[in-house]
Parts: C-alpha cells; structure tokens; sequence
C-alpha cells in the first residue's frame, strides 16, 4: 500500500478543503490514538502543538475529539515549535507528538504531522497504517464509553519548559552579552520562545514578525524573506540576523552586512566546528541532493564528509540514525543536531551558531568563508499534472543534453515537491550565467509539455 494522505512531511492543504477539513483531522486523530495505544493496555496520552494559522483551532479541536474518542488523553500546548513539540513529546513520556502546521506556507493552508513517543517523525509504514483505518468501519466497535473515554488538559508551562531546554544546550560557559542581533520569528511559532531565549542568554534583539493575528505567519517575513531581516541588520548596525519560518524548525542568516548565509554554509560552519574539537560523530555531515557541491568539498579539506540523501529532513534524519551520526541539514535551513533534539529545530541551531561566534571571536562573515558555493541556479514550475519525465520525451531529451554539456563540472538535479504540484529544476555548474539559461531551457519545454507556469521564489 501507498500513502495517499501522508506526504514527505504529513497531511497538508488548503485549511476546510479536503484532505485538510475537521472530518479527516477527526479521523486522524481516531485511527492515530488506536495505533499508539493498540501494544499496551495503559491509559496514553498525545500532545497537539500549533503554529498561529487561524484554522488551528479547528484543526486543533477535530483532532482532540478524534483522540478522545478512542479512550487516549491529550495535552494540549497551544501555539509552539514544532521542534517544542518533539522535545515535550519525549519529556512528557507522552504515546505521541501531532503538529499542526504548513510550515511557510501561507495561512490559508494547514497541515498535520505526528511524532512518535521517542520524538521522532513516523515512518512510511506506519503513517500507512494510520491511513489504512481512517475509513475503518471496526473502529466504531472499540469506542470507550463512561470514565473510559478520553480527556483533554491544558499544558500552561509549555513554552517555559522549552526555553528552559533550548537555553541548555547553549555551553554554559558562554553568554550572548555584546551581540546584537535581528531576529523575525515569521509570525509563527516562536513568536515566544525565540526573543525570550536570545535575550535571557544577554543577547540585544531587535524582532521582527512577533504580532501573529492568525493570518500574517510566513506573509512578507521568516526565512522566506531573508531581505527584511538584512534590511534591518543594516539598518541597525547589527552582528547578524536569525530569520525562522512558520513553524520555526528551520532558519536562516544574514552576517553584518546583510548578506544572506544559507543552510549550506551554516552546516559547513557547524561541520568543521565540530570537526575540530572532534565531536563530529563518524567524521560525517548528512544533507540531501539538494546542497550545493561546495559543501562536499569543503567537509573533505576539514578531513571529513559527507552523504547525501532524498529530499527531506525526515530522510536525513532516518540516515543519521541508521548509521550512527549527529549532524545533518537541508540547504533550505533545516538542521538537526542529534545530541540535543531529534528533528530540525531553528532556535537551538541559531544556538550552535551564535556558540561558534562566541567562542571564536569571529565575525559570521568571516565564518561563511569555510565554504565556497559552486554557481547554482533553482527554478519553481507550477505544474498542470505530474508526470513521470522519462515519459515525455520532449522534455527528456533537453534534460540530457544539459547534463552532457556540464559533465562532470556540475550537476542537473529535477524532483517534484512533496507538498506542492511543483517540480523542482536545480543546476551547479562553473559559470552562474550558463547554467541559468540551461535551467530555463529545462523550465522552457516543462511548461510547454506539462503545462502549468514558471514561478518565482
């Protein structure tokens, strides 16, 4: 069987439309609190997170009901991280984590994704599981009934209980006095959490993006924005800017000047940091095919390397645990750093990174330097239907001529979203002006063969 509902990262659509109305949250949360709770005949309990959409409340609501209804407890915590969510799944020995979020998406769309009890996102198999029972008659037989079904309590120390976590995994010989620092929390999820960690460590913080009215998250600002975070970096003088996306497991920079450090030289950073006080485990960083070959490079001059994986932070981090490694990321801004939290996690990151500057005495500039990015060209193509390219030949064959006129000097890599009827055209290559009219070569016959529309950022 394969997923229909679940995909790379949980359900997720326009909030009220389908798959993403009250009745399949409902549902969810049916077929969800049967599986945790079907190995062991104790009473469970399950967190629910949010981010600050509107369509959190009822989302939020379906789903407790669905989960009381089979006789499991649920706590919940209100608007906070998703990485928040993990940590209190596992600190509160809970049977299993929900967030509901799209992540920087706009508000008009939600999304739901579990954890497991160890604060880890679920795999294929059992999301499958999940799936399998929504429209499971049998279920209707085991509903509890009298002091048997489920309730509902509110955790009020929610946030608290995470701060208090992220401010530990800081090196407690460190403090932030003498930095200042622009951080836009995206209206989302750590509108909170993240000002209230930088400024209890001594950091000066200038937020942006801490008013969430339900409708704003991801609108103009966070991570998909960089250039109203750099904007204030300039305007301020400050050391450096921390922008978070809607759910706040990713981030991104800028150094002092503004300029944009992306995902991949922040692993980089992290990388040979660790590298050189030998805390990397197995000498290894994890990323998906989507960072840049620079990132290659500069782990093999540090005397380390790295591995590649699918698309998808689930999927580095199901690699780092297979084989025994601590640190891996996304170029889009997703880290996860295993000694400290078991998904990608924006604030503790801005952590590690703010620890790296603190203890080097060096500017995030001067820090980026590690790693030299190859030219790189991405493209959005919005598509009418997915189809598998190799059955489209006309699309095909300029595919391959790009990838014989790069060789060996760059790559062609072209995936659809696991979120979006989008496909995804990324080039590197040796010259930025090149590899950009190949790209919109590729993009050129998608659109006239699959139909659909280029896109912008």
């Amino acid at each position: 069987m394969t997923k229909k509902l679940f995909g790379t990262d949980g359900v997720r659509g326009v909030a009220n439309t389908y798959p993403m109305t009250t009745e399949i949250a409902m549902q969810l949360g049916r077929a969800a609190a049967h599986i945790f709770k079907k190995h062991n005949g104790r009473r469970h309990r399950i967190v629910i997170g949010k981010d600050t959409r509107l369509s959190g409340y009822m989302i939020e609501n379906a789903l407790a009901s669905g989960i009381c209804s089979m006789g499991v407890d649920v706590v919940l915590v209100g608007p906070l991280p998703t990485p928040g969510i993990a940590f209190l799944t596992a600190s509160l020995r809970a049977a299993a984590g929900v967030v509901i979020s799209a992540s920087h998406n706009p508000y008009q769309d939600n999304g739901i994704k579990f954890f497991s009890n160890n604060g880890f996102k679920l795999p294929d198999a059992l999301e499958i599981e999940i799936e399998s029972l929504l429209d499971d008659s049998r279920l209707d037989a085991l509903r509890p009934t009298a002091a048997e079904v489920g309730k509902a309590v509110r955790l009020d120390d929610a946030v608290g209980r995470y701060i208090v976590f992220l401010k530990h995994t800081f090196p407690k010989q460190l403090d932030l006095n003498g930095l200042k620092i622009v951080l836009d929390c995206a209206h989302g999820a750590a509108y909170k959490v993240a000002p209230a960690v930088l400024r209890e460590l001594g950091a000066e913080v200038i937020t942006i993006g801490v008013t969430p009215d339900g409708m704003n998250i991801n609108a103009g600002c966070g991570s998909l924005y960089p250039e109203v975070m750099a904007a204030a970096v300039r305007e301020h003088q400050a050391d450096l800017g921390i922008a978070l996306d809607g759910d706040a497991d990713r981030v991104i920079f800028v150094d002092e000047h503004g300029r944009e450090v992306d995902g991949d030289h922040i692993m980089a950073i992290c990388a040979t940091d660790l590298l050189e006080r030998g805390e990397l485990a197995r000498k290894t960083l994890v990323s998906t095919v989507m960072s840049n070959m620079g990132l290659d490079i500069a782990m093999r001059k540090a005397g380390g390397k790295m591995i590649r994986t699918a698309v998808g932070d689930r999927y580095v981090v199901e690699e780092m645990r297979q084989g025994g490694y601590s640190l891996g990321g996304e170029q889009s801004g997703h880290m996860i750093f295993l000694d400290h939290n078991t998904t990608g996690d924006g604030t503790l990151s801005a952590l590690q990174v703010l620890a790296i500057i603190q203890r080097s005495g060096k500017r995030l500039s001067e820090l980026a330097q590690v790693m030299t990015a190859l030219p790189q060209i991405l493209l959005n193509v919005r598509v009418a239907e997915r189809k598998d390219l190799g059955d489209v030949p006309e699309v095909s064959r300029v595919i391959k001529a790009v990838e014989s006129e790069l060789g060996k000097n760059g790559r062609v890599l072209i995936r659809y979203s696991g979120t979006e009827p989008l496909l995804r055209i990324m080039l590197e290559g040796p010259e930025q002006r090149r590899i950009e009219e190949l790209a919109n070569d590729i993009a050129a016959a998608v659109v006239q063969h699959l139909g659909g529309h280029r896109e912008g950022k």
